[in-house]
């Protein structure tokens, strides 16, 4: 076959837009377009088949296939030809499709006459849509220039597909944004929450694929480029100084002025394409490309190259980001990722956060458990699922997020944030009750905090304290260093609204993936074990002196308890302590009023501490397990790895017989011991730690309530003959165990 001229492709498109133009339904629409290509192609078979739900592809349309296959064949994501188009989102050209790896014959649709198989996968920034097929008798490879134009016609098809061209009877093609669906994530706050969407980044809407005039759509991107060039320069200009910053913004310039990108840009407008499809054509492409890529330097660089193509469609759309549109009353947001300094601006309006990208340790998290917002990361293609004001569920508890839920999905997710709701309430009767259990024992519940606006939980949870502050948001929602005065004027404040009950500082705990936008990020390939916490504050001891002496100038007189985060051996403490030593010296020298009484404790985060000399137990004035980073290293699951991470029990014998040996190890030297993390806030795991020896736990504030009430109604002593039981038959976890005790208590 003589290969096509761009005029050719440029009148397949003009067809093609005229076959979508007009009142018509979107089956008679799918069949004009494939009767348009087969015939344009030369070919006997065109086939369309588009997404039925995420694992199901379904045969939509053909011409040449029999007809009656049509809405009866379907396939599985990676089943035959077409489910391994749709699966690797990759181009399959083969003149002997029978003999082909992963072939699967359909008798349904008599192609066993067809030798020839193209399928294109049809796909918009990443979301797969459907696949686009041709196939002939003659035994043939297609060649590049006939590949090139159909990746432009799925590129065509991708967008009517989203602006909803081909809606008719059934799944596959049921309205685009319009059906219920479930998205699975990685739990990063706890919580439940019901609202509507608000999204971060407004999606853009290409509403004009196809073009006439390719002079004049070049000349448009062309235009646009320059500016886009421009507002970058412009960015370089102002970040002169910030040398990490300049890298980051050299890296945009250095795609901003790609002859590549613009090439094979240009060539797609030749084709005839918009210029905005054109750009959305090659953002596509490259997500497809590099977006499964283990490699974390291309994953910057293709949000890099993201980040550019979304600022060019708003140059040549003119959409920006306000497009007018009302937040809801009950915003719940949707990003692909977000800054803390962007979600703070936000601050408790929102319901809840939902996350593409993001981690449960990232700055958001943090943000996010500080405002005790529900947020759920890793939501696999929920910015491209959710449209603005879509009824959204998300459910901390499970990880779950329910998009446009059906009734009863709601009236069942109503139901449990009802009960939630019931529950807090009776947890408000035993706030100011101590949770002493019925066999006299007294435990300590506290808070963790990280903001101002957490101090009004002290008294409305029942706190008795603040168990845990994390000092590091100060320093990651800023461009720049905060000032020494600005830590201690905030520090006082934290004091003062304390009202006299004991506040814990953390010091500085930075690294692993909270890293500061001004500080050099490391490179490491495993940064959760690598450079952070007391390692930076050792390494760089100008930082923690001013954040100590802003601590001591923020106690003015009163009590105060500072503790080291992430401390691995014995000398990593003696050093910080001899930093706290002298800045109280200088600190007196200068003549400042120094803290009436000073305590200094160390997080337990390494299972190396648990065996430190007994030396150090003695002189630590305190110790708090970060249970979050313990378990991990403990069991070596990454807990940002939910295939590794929910296979290992907090309640597992092994894990509660060392935290065990901790709590002996501290009563034995009267070492104070509190047990801080997510776990403490967990009811029946929180009632176990109690029984092991832990008489301070440090939580969320609104677990205090179900804590306090399951504490009060146990006995210790028979929690600890429960947990001895099963250490004896052999368990691997008490969980099951303890629940039967628990229930006989209800």
């Amino acid at each position: 076959m003589p290969e096509r001229t761009e005029s050719d492709s440029r009148k397949l498109l003009g067809r093609l837009r005229d076959a979508m133009a007009g009142d018509v339904a979107g089956q008679a629409r799918l069949d004009k377009i494939t009767h348009l290509i087969a015939t344009s192609m030369g070919c006997e078979v065109c086939s369309i088949y588009l997404f039925r739900d995420e694992n199901t592809l379904e045969l939509c349309a053909t011409e040449g296939l029999k007809e009656d296959a049509v809405h009866q064949t379907r396939m599985k994501v990676g089943e035959g030809l077409v489910g391994r188009v749709a699966k690797r989102r990759q181009v399959i050209n083969t003149p002997d499709a029978p003999q082909a790896r992963g072939f699967r014959y359909m008798p349904e649709t008599g192609e066993e006459i067809f030798s020839s198989f193209l399928g294109i996968p049809i796909q918009r920034l990443g979301d797969a849509l459907g696949v686009l097929v041709v196939q002939s008798k003659m035994a043939r490879e297609f060649s590049a220039d006939e590949v090139y134009a159909l990746e432009v016609v799925a590129m065509v098809l991708a967008e009517m597909t989203e602006l909803g061209a081909f809606v008719g009877e059934g799944e596959a093609m049921s309205a685009r944004h319009s059906h219920a669906v479930l998205v699975r994530g990685t739990v990063g706050q706890e919580g439940v929450a019901e609202g509507h969407v608000w999204l971060h980044e407004p999606r853009v809407v290409v509403s004009n694929p196809i073009a006439d005039d390719p002079e004049r759509e070049a000349q448009r991107l062309q235009e646009a480029v320059d500016a886009l060039r421009v507002s970058v320069d412009q960015m370089l200009t102002m970040s002169i100084g910030d040398k990490d910053q300049q890298q980051v913004i050299e890296a945009y310039r250095m795609f901003a002025n790609s002859k590549s990108w613009m090439r094979r840009m240009q060539e797609d407008i030749v084709q005839g394409l918009s210029a905005e499809a054109a750009v959305e054509k090659e953002q596509s492409l490259a997500r497809a490309r590099i977006g499964q890529s283990a490699d974390a330097y291309l994953r910057e660089r293709l949000s890099d190259l993201d980040d550019l193509s979304n600022r060019l469609l708003r140059i040549l759309t003119g959409q920006g980001s306000d497009t007018g549109a009302d937040m809801p009353s009950d915003p719940i947001l949707v990003a692909r990722n977000i800054g803390p300094g962007e979600l703070l601006e936000y601050g408790r309006s929102l319901r809840g956060i939902v996350l593409e990208q993001g981690s449960v340790g990232s700055h958001a998290a943090i943000v996010a458990r500080a405002l005790a917002i529900p947020l759920i990361v890793h939501a696999s293609r929920i910015s491209t699922e959710a449209l603005n004001g879509d009824h959204i569920m998300v459910d901390g508890e499970q990880g779950i997020v329910h998009l446009r839920p059906d009734d009863t999905v709601a009236s069942a997710f109503r139901d449990k944030i009802a009960m939630q709701a019931a529950a807090q309430e009776r947890y408000s009767s035993i706030r100011d009750k101590p949770a002493m259990t019925t066999c006299g024992q007294t435990i300590a519940l506290h808070m963790n905090a990280g903001l101002m606006a957490d101090l009004p939980s002290l008294a409305n949870s029942g706190a008795e304290g603040v168990g845990l502050f994390r000092t590091e948001l100060q320093f990651l929602v800023r461009n720049q260093m905060p000032k020494r005065s600005e830590l201690s004027t905030l520090y006082a404040r934290v004091l003062g609204a304390a009202k006299g009950k004991p506040v814990v500082f953390r010091t500085l705990d930075i690294g692993s993936d909270k890293v500061l936008p001004y500080m050099k990020p490391n490179d490491e390939p495993n940064p959760a074990m690598g450079w952070r916490a007391i390692r930076v504050g050792l390494d760089k001891p100008g930082i923690m002196r001013m954040q100590l002496q802003a601590l001591f100038r923020a106690a003015d007189g009163r009590s105060l308890t500072v503790m080291f985060p992430f401390i691995a051996q014995f000398d990593e403490f003696r050093a910080a302590r001899a930093e706290v030593d002298k800045t109280l010296a200088r600190e007196a020298r200068l003549g400042h009023t120094l803290p009436s009484s000073l305590k200094i404790g160390a997080m337990l985060e390494t299972p190396s501490l648990a065996f430190a000399p007994q030396k150090f137990f003695e002189e630590v004035d305190f110790l708090s397990i970060g249970g979050n980073d313990l378990k991990q290293f403990f069991f070596a699951a990454d807990r940002e790895n939910e295939r590794v991470r929910k296979r290992y029990d907090t309640l597992n014998v092994s894990f509660l017989t060392f935290l065990q040996d901790i709590a002996n190890r501290c009563i034995q030297t009267d070492t104070p011991v509190s047990f801080c993390g997510e776990d403490a806030g967990r009811p029946v795991e929180a009632l176990c730690f109690a029984a092991i020896g832990f008489r301070t736990l440090s939580m969320r504030p609104a677990s205090i309530g179900p804590v306090k009430s399951l504490l009060r109604r146990c006995d210790l002593n028979e929690v600890r003959d429960v947990i001895e039981a099963a250490r004896d038959r052999g368990d691997q976890s008490v969980r099951s165990a303890m629940m039967n005790y628990i229930r006989g208590k209800y």
